[in-house]
């Protein structure tokens, strides 16, 4: 049993917001905290569209949406926090700014009961946890996917400290949020990330060399291997530069170049094109 009352979800953004969304319609109470501002009305607004949505196409009842939403608490001041018996993380991707939290969430959230996740896509969930102090057998890793309401996986990942009734009651809670769990030992980018982000990279390599234009390589991986999205749209969608990032992270982590970014990547990034998040990348989306 995770016997998780109230969820606390750091960071107001697309992770974030939808973590907080599928613990809200799986009956969890969520205080959501972020202190950007405008951040926690944008995250309203994000929840109040996908529910709606979810009540169109019949996959939820209207009863069941505004349940959902008066499950959820914002808050703009990490004391907010206080009282909830469950963290997940889901911040930007930085060693530095992650341990810097994760050592404030230790002294501020003290009882050995309260289980510190976070929802690092790349980093070790070991560095992290040394922040943490003698509260690192409390911390573990919690990967969810993006779109998180439809995607199925959770990632659980133990640090070298990790306590094993703290992984089970992970894997019993992601249960309980409908998801899938499935555990990985703490090595840089885990399972996902380090079998995706090397073929997402190839890609781009065959790119620069001439192999074949964009639309051709995501048609043929899409056509020939049956991918719901192709490697280079793909990449878009997730950032060019978080690409790049998670693939320095992979280089560092298992120290091997054959893991550092295709050169053109890196050229997309300097020169802004970052995905959706900008209006183009690999692909131009200005006109969306």
């Amino acid at each position: 049993m995770h016997n998780v009352k109230r969820l606390a979800v750091i960071g107001a953004g697309q992770m974030g917001g939808g973590i907080a969304q599928v613990a809200a319609v799986s009956g969890i109470d969520v205080t959501v905290f972020d202190a950007f501002p405008g951040a926690t009305d944008k995250c309203k607004a994000v929840h109040q569209k996908s529910l709606s949505k979810l009540v169109e196409k019949q996959k939820l009842t209207q009863d069941v949406m505004d349940a959902a939403l008066k499950r959820i608490t914002f808050v703009t001041d990490l004391d907010g926090l206080k009282g909830c018996d469950w963290v997940v993380e889901a911040i930007v991707e930085d060693a530095a700014v992650k341990k810097d939290l994760f050592k404030k969430l230790a002294a501020l959230l003290p009882s050995d009961n309260v289980v510190l996740a976070t929802n690092t896509s790349s980093i070790s969930i070991t560095e992290i946890a040394t922040a943490a102090g003698p509260a690192a057998s409390r911390v573990v890793g919690m990967h969810f996917f993006n779109p998180v309401p439809l995607m199925a996986l959770v990632e659980v990942i133990p640090g070298l400290a990790t306590a094993p009734a703290v992984v089970e009651r992970t894997i019993a809670l992601a249960t309980a949020m409908g998801k899938t769990p499935l555990k990985a030992n703490d090595r840089a980018g885990f399972v996902s990330n380090r079998v995706l982000m090397p073929m997402i990279n190839e890609a781009f390599y065959a790119w620069m060399e001439g192999v074949a234009e964009p639309e051709a390589i995501d048609g043929i991986m899409k056509l020939g291997c049956n991918f719901p999205m192709g490697p280079l749209r793909l990449a878009d969608f997730i950032g060019l530069d978080t690409c790049v990032h998670i693939m320095n992270v992979l280089a560092d982590g298992l120290n091997n170049d054959r893991y550092r970014a295709c050169p053109l990547l890196k050229q997309l990034v300097t020169a802004g094109r970052l995905g959706d998040k900008s209006g183009r990348g690999v692909f131009d989306y200005s006109k969306k």
